[in-house]
């Protein structure tokens, strides 16, 4: 069982992709048990990183983040789109984030400039709960251009981030799941964009991580 207090602290990308792997066998058992939708995967998915030992004050869902001035073009289009009272940023919220220790269990959205400086890991999720339809590949190619944006965001600020795309493809109708060339076309523009690739269906796992430098978090 995950231990509430902050006895073994996650202080590094390398930590939390150490964490992540650690995860993702409990994460395949428990999507394929049940039937839901994205939130409910979204708390299992913070359920199997608790239990693989992630510390409670540094793992964070559905973190409402303020990119303030963004540079990419991603970001900035995204911008323009909003009320002009609205324009000196871009809202992000990541599906679970995982923080260096210094976050403190404190990632209100008053706290953006923290939450986006003393982030180690950023994970985006879909799910095949469509009725009457399936999961495509441009929702999956637009969260991974994203996490890529994202990620950019904040090399851009001086730290670090590994994006991840996490798709639980476990409908038990086939014509409800992703089709193989979507598939595999969300894989290859994830390798293409250095983000991870987590997928899993009830007769496949995959969990490609991206490349990440040494981190420099202090």
């Amino acid at each position: 069982m995950p231990n509430s207090f902050q006895t073994n602290l996650m202080a590094t990308t390398e930590d939390a992709v150490a964490l992540l792997k650690r995860a993702w066998d409990e994460m395949v058992v428990e999507c394929r048990e049940v039937l839901g939708g994205e939130l409910h995967y979204q708390a299992m998915m913070y359920h199997c990183l608790r239990n693989a030992g992630t510390p409670i004050r540094q793992l964070g869902m559905n973190v409402k983040q303020w990119v303030r001035l963004p540079i990419t073009p991603e970001f900035l289009f995204a911008q323009k789109t909003k009320n002009e009272a609205y324009r000196e940023g871009r809202e992000v919220i990541p599906d679970i984030v995982m923080f260096q220790p210094s976050i403190n269990g404190d990632w209100r959205r008053r706290n953006y400039e923290n939450t986006l400086n003393q982030m180690l890991m950023a994970i985006e999720i879909k799910v095949s709960e469509r009725e009457k339809g399936r999961l495509g590949q441009t929702e999956i190619f637009r969260d991974i251009n994203k996490l890529t944006s994202f990620r950019q965001e904040i090399n851009h600020r001086g730290t670090s981030v590994v994006p991840i795309m996490m798709v639980i493809d476990t409908a038990r109708e086939l014509r409800e799941r992703m089709v193989d060339d979507s598939i595999s076309k969300c894989r290859n523009h994830a390798k293409d964009q250095n983000v991870g690739w987590f997928y899993v269906s009830p007769t496949i796992q995959v969990s490609d991580l991206p490349s990440i430098s040494t981190s420099t978090h202090t």
